[in-house]
C-alpha cells in the first residue's frame, strides 16, 4: 500500500510539472493578443502592424489589437514590449530603425535588441532612394561624390530629423565615400521635401515608396537606391553598390520589418506563433499588399531571417558609433 501511494505521489508530481506546458501548447491563444506598433497611426510601422495583425488573427482564432505606443522615436513602444509579460500575448513590429539603428545612436538604450527580442518573422523590405534637386549639375552619384571631394561643405543633405533612417544612411554614404556635406535636419520627411523641390537643399535620402512620387513626377532626379538589389520601382537607378562610390567598404540597407516577442517567451509559444505568421506571410494575398505599396516581399527560413536581423544590428550599430551619429 505503502509503495502503490508513493507512486501515485510521485505521478502527481510529474503530471503537475508537465501540465502547464501541456496547457499552454494547447490552449494558446484563449484571449486576443495585442501588437504593438511604436509609432503613431499611418506610417510604415503602423501599415505593417495592422497587414500583419489582421491576417495572424485569423490565423489563430482570436483577435489582435493593434495598439499605436509612440514616444521618443520609437523608444517608448519598444521598451514597453521588452518589459512585458512573456506570455506570447504582446508582439511588437520591429523593424531596422527601431532593433538595429538605435542601439548604434543611444549610449544607454533601456533595452537589448539581441537580448531582449526574438524574431517571429520578418515580412517586408523598403529601400530608400537618394534624390538629388531636379537642377543639381551631376549626372551620376559618381560625379556628385568627385565634386564633393574637392569642394567639402560645399553641398547639403537633408534628413528627417537626426537620428533617422534618412540621417544615418546618408551619413555612413558620405563617410565611406571620404567626402564631407552639410546635414540639414528637419521634423519629418514633409518638410524636407518642400526645401528639396524649392532648391534649397540638394540631396534627400527617403524610402523608395514615397521617393517615386517625387521621381516618377519629374520633381527630382533618383541618383541611387540603397538595397543589395535594384528596386523594382527604380529599375534604370543603380544600387549604392554598383556606383563604387564607397570602395570596399559596400552600403546597403533595407528596412525590414517583422513581429518580435519578449525573449523569454516560452519556446512552444514561440513555435506556434512564428509558424502561423510564416503562413500569413508566404499567402499571396499578403505579397501582393506589400508589393503594391512599394516594399519586397520576405519570404525567408527562420535561420536567414534571424541572421540577417542580428548582421544588421551588429553591423549598424558600430558603423553609427563610428560615424558619431546623435539622436535629437
Amino acid at each position: 500500500m505503502m509503495t502503490i501511494n508513493r507512486r501515485q505521489a510521485i505521478s502527481s508530481m510529474v503530471f503537475t510539472c508537465v501540465t502547464p506546458l501541456a496547457m499552454t501548447q494547447s490552449t494558446f491563444p484563449n484571449k486576443p493578443l495585442k501588437i504593438i506598433v511604436p509609432q503613431p497611426p499611418g506610417g510604415g510601422f503602423d501599415f505593417v502592424g495592422r497587414v500583419l495583425g489582421e491576417r495572424l488573427g485569423k490565423q489563430l482564432g482570436q483577435n489582435i489589437v493593434v495598439e499605436n505606443k509612440p514616444g521618443s522615436g520609437t523608444l517608448v513602444g519598444t521598451d514597453f514590449v521588452a518589459k512585458a509579460a512573456p506570455d506570447g500575448y504582446t508582439l511588437l513590429v520591429g523593424s531596422v530603425s527601431n532593433l538595429a539603428l538605435n542601439m548604434g545612436l543611444y549610449a544607454s538604450l533601456p533595452y537589448d535588441s539581441l537580448r531582449d527580442f526574438e524574431l517571429l518573422g520578418l515580412a517586408v523590405g523598403y529601400s530608400y532612394t537618394l534624390m538629388a534637386r531636379k537642377d543639381l549639375p551631376f549626372k551620376d552619384l559618381r560625379e556628385l561624390v568627385a565634386h564633393a571631394k574637392v569642394n567639402a561643405g560645399k553641398l547639403s543633405y537633408a534628413s528627417a530629423g537626426n537620428g533617422s533612417g534618412q540621417h544615418v544612411l546618408a551619413a555612413a554614404l558620405w563617410h565611406l565615400a571620404g567626402v564631407e556635406l552639410i546635414h540639414v535636419p528637419y521634423r519629418g520627411a514633409q518638410a524636407a521635401y518642400q526645401d528639396l523641390l524649392g532648391g534649397r537643399v540638394d540631396v534627400f535620402f527617403d524610402l523608395a515608396p514615397t521617393a517615386r512620387v517625387q521621381v516618377d513626377a519629374g520633381n527630382v532626379r533618383a541618383l541611387a537606391t540603397s538595397g543589395a538589389v535594384r528596386n523594382a520601382m527604380h529599375p534604370d537607378v543603380p544600387t549604392l553598390i554598383e556606383t563604387g562610390v564607397t570602395g570596399s567598404g559596400a552600403l546597403e540597407l533595407e528596412s525590414w520589418f517583422g513581429l518580435f516577442v519578449p525573449s523569454k517567451t516560452p519556446t512552444d509559444v514561440q513555435d506556434k506563433l512564428r509558424a502561423e505568421l510564416a503562413k500569413v506571410i508566404s499567402a499571396p494575398e499578403t505579397a501582393s499588399v506589400f508589393t503594391k505599396a512599394g516594399g519586397r516581399p520576405l519570404v525567408l527560413s527562420a535561420t536567414d531571417a534571424k541572421a540577417l536581423v542580428r548582421r544588421d544590428i551588429e553591423r549598424w550599430s558600430k558603423l553609427i558609433k563610428t560615424i558619431g551619429v546623435k539622436p535629437e
